[in-house]
């Protein structure tokens, strides 16, 4: 495998830690496997995982344990269950599950028959998980009994697919909460009974005892592992292929990161949705690759669980993103409650605050780690040091093994001085293999090794990166991507919109929210409400605008352009006027 590195003479070097590789795959495999090396792929390195401690609690759920014995033996029946129904090397299968047990189970027995995981978020509704089938291709999905039965049955005989695998939030959880499930869920949206038809299978039925398991197929480090789907500035969703590499390489990297992990001695708070390429990371193949247990949270946004969670199974890391720690911050009677098992956080997905940060290490005695990352590059690129030089506002220092810098916005290809602003580009061993069916979108974002992230930046004389704003108009909202153009042709479906554009508002709460700006038809009655409710409809909820703002024109450019900075200008004028953001 080629060895990653930034020449030496990158001025961000000088404040790595101490026990920080400077380069991949020089750092060390996390067991220690001279004899082997680095794993070839995701399932390789949850089956030596698995191998090394096959006695300790793998992942808890809801008060529910599972060994990584019990979990790997899950994973080769299932994957010899998947084999059976046809799916194996090269297929693309969705798998749209919240934080549960069986997303655990999915994910690697599909690595473990070398297919490719198609993650997709639990929230979204028909049209875009048609959208995923459609472009992946993929024949076979792993969902919710209640996803299936509200969302994706509208849709089967429309797209692709053919085999429906479904599972539910109870089939897992311990006595009494198993029986009472079935009456909050449905009130929830989250249970529903399943009808018997041709090609619906249960994951329960598929896990059972089997004769005859399946040799495992893996794909090869340099294969597709993940289709992560993403956005751009054609507004056109479409998939980050990630290798087994890609995804091996940045867990490495994030692990290598902080050198007081023990192995097979961490436990996780694991309340980042897996679907989410930060969570897909830093809440799944990070703690697997170190033989750590897996808290497992379903909902990010239900606190009083976490932390309850927190002081009873004592863990020591706690990746979430700065909603999470400014809620934890905010909990009524915090003060008293035992959060100290705490040792280390990685915060990403949006800026974090001097403010929140702070507290909320008051509060624990742990230290925050606040990172960047993007789709495109598994995702983590930077990252501050855990213990050494914090700079309030930036995005850190390159990981190990990758390389950065700022370059010319117009060209991309001279390096601009430091302190001045240009497109950051990166390379490394994470950096995604290109965009699925998209080779123009790919050569773009892909120049000579060099991952171009449209974001603008510039780096200060300490090799500290700083974002100062977005050549791409992507908002992001509690973490979450979220595209205007999308919404935009939602809000254009309208009957009585005539133009219509979304833009990101600074909120204090979300990091970004959606508001968008609407022209009526001429004549026609619309109000907020009702655009607000059609949206609902058709988008996921974090999509949904929470604010819409009637104009008689839109301003645009020169060749009719809608110009979303002027947009976003008026917007904040307004919240100015307002009493700033809420």
């Amino acid at each position: 495998m080629e060895d990653f590195a930034a020449p030496p003479d990158r001025p961000w070097f000088r404040h790595y830690e101490d026990g920080v590789p400077h380069a991949y795959p020089s750092i060390r495999p996390v067991f220690g496997d001279d004899a082997h090396g680095p794993a070839e792929s995701l399932w390789e390195q949850f089956d030596r995982t698995a191998a090394t401690w096959p006695d300790r609690v793998a992942a808890i759920f809801e008060g529910t344990e599972f060994t990584y014995a019990r979990l790997h033996r899950m994973v080769e029946l299932f994957s010899t269950s998947l084999a059976r129904l046809g799916v194996g090397r090269g297929d693309n299968v969705v798998l749209q599950l919240p934080n549960i047990p069986q997303c655990l189970v999915a994910y690697f027995a599909l690595h473990r028959i070398g297919a490719c995981v198609v993650m997709a978020n639990p929230m979204y509704v028909a049209p875009e998980i048609a959208h995923m089938l459609d472009d992946s291709g993929a024949r076979t999905m792993i969902t919710l009994d209640a996803f299936w039965m509200n969302t994706v049955r509208k849709i089967k005989y429309s797209t692709g697919l053919r085999t429906v695998i479904h599972t539910g939030i109870a089939d897992y959880l311990p006595f009494p909460k198993k029986q009472l499930f079935p009456l909050i869920g449905k009130k929830k949206g989250l249970w529903a009974k399943v009808r018997k038809e041709p090609g619906v299978y249960r994951f329960a039925d598929m896990v059972a005892e089997s004769e005859g398991i399946v040799a495992p197929t893996p794909g090869g480090a340099d294969d597709m592992a993940c289709l992560q789907y993403t956005g751009g500035t054609t507004g056109v969703s479409k998939g980050a292929i990630l290798t087994n590499s890609n995804l091996l390489s940045n867990a490495h990297q994030v692990a290598g990161w902080f050198p007081g992990l023990k192995a097979g001695g961490e436990v996780f708070v694991c309340a980042l949705p897996f679907f989410h390429v930060f969570g897909l990371t830093i809440c799944l193949n990070v703690p697997i690759a170190l033989g750590a247990t897996l808290l497992v949270i379903p909902d990010p946004r239900n606190l009083k669980s976490i932390i309850g969670k927190i002081e009873k199974y004592r863990p020591t890391m706690f990746p979430a993103v700065p909603a999470m720690f400014e809620g934890i911050n905010r909990f009524p009677g915090i003060e008293k409650r035992d959060l100290s098992s705490i040792k280390g956080c990685f915060s990403g997905s949006a800026p974090l605050s001097l403010e929140v940060m702070n507290r909320f290490e008051q509060l624990t005695g742990a230290r925050i780690t606040e990172g960047f990352g993007l789709t495109e590059s598994s995702p983590v690129s930077h990252v501050n040091p855990l213990f050494g030089l914090r700079k309030e506002g930036s995005i850190g220092v390159p990981m190990p093994g990758t390389d950065s810098k700022v370059v010319d916005l117009t060209e991309g290809t001279t390096e601009m001085p430091d302190g001045e602003n240009g497109e950051l580009i990166l390379r490394g061993p994470q950096v995604m293999k290109g965009y699925w069916k998209h080779e123009e979108e790919t050569t773009n974002a892909i120049r000579d090794g060099w991952l171009f992230t449209g974001d603008i930046a510039y780096r200060d004389t300490d090799g500290y990166f700083f974002i100062s704003g977005r050549k791409k108009e992507m908002i992001i909202a509690g973490g979450y991507n979220i595209y205007p153009r999308e919404i935009d042709e939602v809000l254009y479906a309208h009957p009585e919109i005539l133009e219509a554009a979304a833009v990101g508002i600074p909120d204090q709460h979300r990091g970004e929210t959606v508001w968008a700006f609407v022209v009526p038809k001429p004549g026609a009655k619309v109000s907020g409400g009702d655009v607000i409710n059609w949206c609902r409809k058709r988008l996921a909820r974090y999509k949904v605008p929470k604010r819409i703002v009637f104009a008689e024109t839109l301003p645009r450019s020169a060749v009719g352009k809608i110009l979303r900075r002027e947009l976003r200008e008026q917007a904040l004028e307004m919240m100015k006027n307002e009493g700033g953001p809420k």
